[in-house]
C-alpha cells in the first residue's frame, strides 16, 4: 500500500507522458488530501487533473462518521467498497504520475522510511481511480491507488509491519499507458493488476521530512506525515 509518495515534477511530467500539466501547482511529496497530477482519458485523450489523494476526502466525510483512509483501493474487493466501487464500474481510471513512493521497513526492529521508485530512475506510473465532487468552487477530483497482494515480492513483500499482510501499488508498464485508460471491461482493466518485476525496481532508506503541523491542505497525523503509517485500505 502506499500513504505517501514524489509526484511527479512538472517538466518531467510533459517529457514522460506528452501531456500538460495542470495549471496549478502541487507539493513535491503528497499525503492524504493533497492534490497532485493524474492523467485521465477524456473523449479519447489523455489528459492532466489536479486531484486530491484519498478517494473520499476528508471535508466529504459525514459529521459523526469516523475518519477513514481511502488513498488505496485493494484490488480483490474494489468492486464491492462503497468507496470505489462506483468508479470502478464506471471505468474511471487514471495513472498517478510518480517519482517514488514511500514505505516504512521493519527489519531493524523499528520502522524505517525507504524510498522505492524504478532502477532507471525515470518516472513510472501508478493505476488508480478517480472521482468526481461537486464543491462551492466548481467541479474537483480525488483518486485512490490500486493495490494487489505484495508477499511473494523479493522487494516490496519486506515493507510493513511484522505479520501484516503485504501490500503493494500497481505500476502501469509504459507501453500499457493508453491500454489500461482505455480497458474496455471491469475483467481487462483486472488484467493489469500485476507485480512489477523486482530487478526493475530500486529501494533505500530515505530520511523523513521535517515534521509540519496539521493545515486545511492535509490534517494527516505527525506519523503520517513522516511517510510511516501504515493506513489500512479501505
Amino acid at each position: 500500500m502506499c500513504t505517501n509518495y514524489a509526484a511527479a515534477r512538472r517538466d518531467r511530467l510533459f517529457r514522460h507522458f506528452g501531456v500538460e500539466p495542470p495549471d496549478s501547482p502541487w507539493r513535491d511529496e503528497i499525503y492524504k488530501d493533497y492534490a497532485a497530477p493524474i492523467i485521465r482519458r477524456i473523449d479519447g485523450t489523455a489528459q492532466a487533473s489536479l486531484a486530491t489523494f484519498g478517494m473520499v476526502p476528508r471535508k466529504h466525510i459525514p459529521p459523526g462518521v469516523r475518519v477513514f483512509d481511502t488513498m488505496n483501493a485493494r484490488s480483490e474487493s474494489v468492486g464491492e467498497k462503497r468507496s470505489f466501487s462506483g468508479a470502478w464500474k464506471r471505468l474511471q481510471l487514471c495513472l498517478v504520475p510518480c517519482e517514488a513512493f514511500f514505505e516504512p521497513n521493519y527489519e531493524s526492529g523499528k520502522a524505517v522510511r525507504w524510498r522505492i521508485g524504478l532502477a532507471s530512475g525515470e518516472l513510472f506510473a501508478i493505476a488508480g481511480l478517480w472521482r468526481e465532487w461537486e464543491e462551492e468552487t466548481g467541479k474537483v477530483f480525488s483518486f485512490t491507488m490500486l493495490t494487489v497482494n505484495a508477499d511473494p515480492h523479493p522487494l516490496l513483500s519486506r515493507f510493513h509491519k511484522p505479520g501484516d499482510e503485504k501490500r503493494a501499488v500497481v505500476i502501469v508498464p509504459p507501453g500499457e499507458y493508453e491500454n489500461w485508460l482505455g480497458s474496455r471491461s471491469m475483467d481487462e482493466a483486472r488484467s493489469f493488476f500485476t507485480l512489477y518485476p523486482a530487478q526493475s525496481m530500486m529501494a533505500e532508506p530515505f530520511p523523513a521530512p521535517p515534521r509540519v503541523a496539521k493545515s486545511d491542505e492535509g490534517g494527516v497525523d505527525l506519523k503520517s506525515e513522516a511517510g510511516l503509517g501504515d493506513a489500512a485500505s479501505h
